[in-house]
């Protein structure tokens, strides 16, 4: 199972990921030429992908999609929710309604020999979803916008082999950065992204013998820091319940402009 990041901030997401000939991507929120750029730097093209699968309709998850939709024709998968709100985006584009495909929470669909098991997440979005990928015996996870998790989500993730998960955001960084205050409480609120720490926990409680790696991603430009957000999650995997360490395993975070491998699992 491969999982890349061909962007990932609060500025853009688009992330690549599958096995043997199936390659999905997950948004499609910077430009067509840097989705291309990206992709053909991991040995792929565009039009190499078997279809979009949409998190949310804000902009740094779609303001590519347009494009390449009409480009390409490539399928889009997205919940209800999602779909309408796509569509009235006047930004994207006209996108030819026949490529939706729509998909719903907890409701497994197939690509090829990649299973998708769409998860509902909390977030200020019209219908957002998360994305759990399988082939074979191998798993991978892509979860960002995310205001906060429960059991639900501990349950999903259980079993994943590589992981994006968001660690948006210092907390201090935010309370005392140049944020209005409404921000502020958006960003931390149940509705919002989840924090360097709530994203070191939640590893806490997901973490198994064969877990290969996990990437950070979705950084928030203003409120965090790349260094800040590795030896926060670190520091929290260590000092959790759980019997690993933030030592045990690849951590690497997602960078904003450029492509971020993981190591294959």
């Amino acid at each position: 199972m491969e999982l890349f990041s061909i962007a990932s901030g609060s500025s853009g997401n688009c992330i690549m990921a599958g096995q043997g000939d199936g390659r999905l991507l997950i948004d499609a929120g910077v430009s067509g030429k840097r989705i291309e750029q990206g992709l053909n730097a991991l040995g792929y093209r565009t039009s190499d992908m078997k279809g979009v699968l949409v998190t949310h309709e804000h902009m740094d998850h779609i303001s590519g999609l347009g494009v390449i939709a009409r480009k390409h024709g490539i399928p889009i998968y997205a919940s209800q929710g999602t779909k309408e709100a796509i569509l009235k985006t006047k930004s994207v584009g006209e996108v030819d309604e026949s490529l939706f495909h729509v998909i719903r929470a907890d409701e497994a669909f197939w690509i090829g020999d990649l299973k998708i098991e769409p998860v509902k997440i909390s977030h200020d979005a019209a219908e957002p979803t998360a994305y759990m990928i399988r082939c074979q015996d191998k798993s991978a996870g892509i979860i960002t916008d995310l205001g906060t998790y429960d059991d639900y989500i501990i349950e999903k993730l259980k079993g994943v082999n590589l992981l994006l998960l968001e660690a948006n955001h210092d907390v201090n960084m935010l309370l005392t950065g140049p944020y209005p205050y409404f921000l502020k409480q958006r960003i931390r609120g149940g509705l919002g992204h989840l924090s360097n720490e709530l994203c070191g926990q939640l590893l806490g409680k997901i973490l198994h013998d064969d877990f290969g790696a996990v990437m950070l991603g979705h950084l928030s430009k203003e409120n965090n820091f790349p260094d800040l957000a590795y030896e926060t999650v670190r520091l929290e995997i260590t000092m959790s319940d759980c019997p690993y360490t933030g030592n045990d395993f690849p951590i690497c975070v997602a960078a904003r402009d450029r492509v971020t491998k993981m190591p294959s699992f």
